[in-house]
């Protein structure tokens, strides 16, 4: 039987989970063909249970706007994701005959070794802009690197309960306040998780800019297309380093491919290297 896999999330067409997975299969000699499919909210349902009909179904990516959604389409939820009420990565188990789906979180993880492969060692003082699911999952990773207070800049303040849910969570202190008084202390802090759609931080970039204060510290910004992005300029402008947000994308793939093959011992550096060269990124060994 065929094995197959896709990423689910609206809109969808600039994805590279494709080109990543599909290297990663290749090199492992796995017939697993991985997809994209554009899903809104409304119709996660619906694809869920035709998913579910079908035969050969591995695995499912989660991007936005579903990872919350997705919680009420599984079977069970796992780990860091049980925790955060977030879910980017669907997997199959056989239960008796039927397929089991189980709802795990390969962001955190994506996430601390992307800033981990920059140098990262620890997060005295981090920011989040952004209030969203992804952000909850960077609110976990800063709290795995070491972080016990983190500040969360979001454009609405009612719409930051992901983030407060996370933290409460996790214990970890946060402060959340609106994106119009973040230049400052982005530009001071150590490290820097955006976690906002393309383009929405340009305003920030320019207040950054203008400020003419050096940025030493890290900035990720998980939006990769278009790349790039005016923060990362002006970042890296500053004197900062920049994490692209292919990075965050390589390392939670790298966990999902070790899920939806189940071969995790075997997706190793030279997997690992294919999959950096399917998108541009510079070959490493983890």
């Amino acid at each position: 039987m065929s094995l197959r896999a896709a990423v689910l999330g609206h809109p969808i067409s600039h994805s590279k989970s494709p080109v990543l997975h599909q290297a990663a299969y290749e090199r492992l000699g796995i017939g697993i063909s991985y997809t994209a499919i554009d899903v809104t909210k409304d119709l996660l349902p619906a694809v869920m249970r035709q998913i579910r009909d079908q035969q050969g179904w591995c695995g499912l990516s989660v991007t936005m706007p579903l990872k919350t959604a997705i919680l009420h389409e599984v079977d069970e939820v796992r780990g860091v994701a049980r925790t955060l009420g977030v879910v980017n990565t669907v997997s199959f188990e056989d239960h008796h005959g039927t397929p089991r789906a189980i709802g795990s979180n390969t962001d955190v993880t994506g996430i601390v070794n992307a800033l981990r492969h920059a140098g990262t060692g620890t997060a005295p003082s981090a920011v989040i802009l952004g209030g969203g699911s992804t952000a909850a999952s960077a609110v976990a990773a800063l709290h795995e690197l070491g972080a016990s207070q983190v500040t969360v800049f979001v454009r609405d303040t009612s719409r930051a309960g992901d983030v407060h849910a996370a933290a409460r969570s996790l214990g970890v202190d946060l402060d959340v306040r609106p994106l119009t008084e973040a230049a400052r202390p982005t530009a001071c802090a150590d490290v820097v998780i955006s976690t906002l759609p393309p383009r929405a931080a340009d305003g920030l970039a320019a207040e950054i800019a203008a400020l003419k204060t050096a940025t030493s510290g890290v900035l990720l910004d998980v939006a990769y297309d278009p790349w790039p992005s005016l923060a990362a300029s002006v970042w890296q402008a500053g004197g900062g380093a920049v994490v692209p947000g292919l990075e965050m994308l390589l390392y939670q793939a790298v966990e999902q491919v070790r899920l939806f093959s189940r071969r995790g011992d075997n997706v190793d550096a030279a997997v690992i290297d294919v999959m950096c060269a399917s998108v541009g990124l510079p070959r490493r060994a983890l």
